[in-house]
């Protein structure tokens, strides 16, 4: 008996380094798991005010360029980044096809998955849909106002989420660790 317990982990003291090892790995996986909270709150941050920007550009095209929406998605392609630039410029050329789809089917089916990269809740992401939606009118201010509505909405949800993103990833990092720290008390 006495030998297999030496194999296996030296007896008492081999005992106590795996326990150590392993509140180590509890304490790190806590403090991990915190610190990814943290991180999806400032990428929901970062989608909201990315949308943002988005409409304005889109906004800028409409009012200055006098762009129809096939040109300011052409426009955008040309200036965004992947993976907007490819979504941008496959609206482009669906709405070039005249398939009879309106422009808010076109656009919520290319947007859809790029919006899964961040993590935005349901209703900031309808709020979006409804800009795709309201863009059936010929007339341009009354585009603008849809895309302006929906630009004010989202850049309300922004500003109200922007203070207590940090604050909250830090407080989920801490959370975390302490968390981890009285696991790793508890189990010793």
């Amino acid at each position: 008996m006495r030998n297999k317990c030496r194999l296996i982990g030296g007896g008492m003291r081999g005992n106590m380094i795996f326990r150590w090892i392993g509140g180590g790995l509890v304490a790190g996986g806590c403090l991990g798991l915190g610190g990814w909270y943290g991180e999806q709150l400032r990428l929901r941050l970062q989608g909201l005010q990315l949308l943002c920007r988005i409409l304005e550009m889109m906004m800028s095209e409409v009012r200055y360029s006098k762009a129809t929406l096939p040109e300011c998605c052409l426009k955008l392609g040309k200036r965004l980044e992947e993976p907007f630039a490819g979504a941008f410029l496959r609206v482009y050329g669906e709405m070039g096809k005249n398939e009879g789809r309106g422009f808010g089917e076109i656009f919520r089916g290319e947007m859809e998955d790029i919006l899964e990269r961040f993590p935005l809740r349901k209703e900031e992401k309808d709020l979006f849909w409804q800009f795709g939606e309201g863009l059936g009118y010929e007339e341009p201010r009354m585009q603008l106002d849809a895309m302006e509505q929906c630009r004010d909405g989202l850049k309300l949800l922004a500003d109200r989420l922007e203070p207590e993103t940090v604050e909250k990833g830090r407080m989920a990092l801490r959370l975390g660790g302490m968390g981890g720290l009285l696991l790793v008390i508890l189990l010793l």
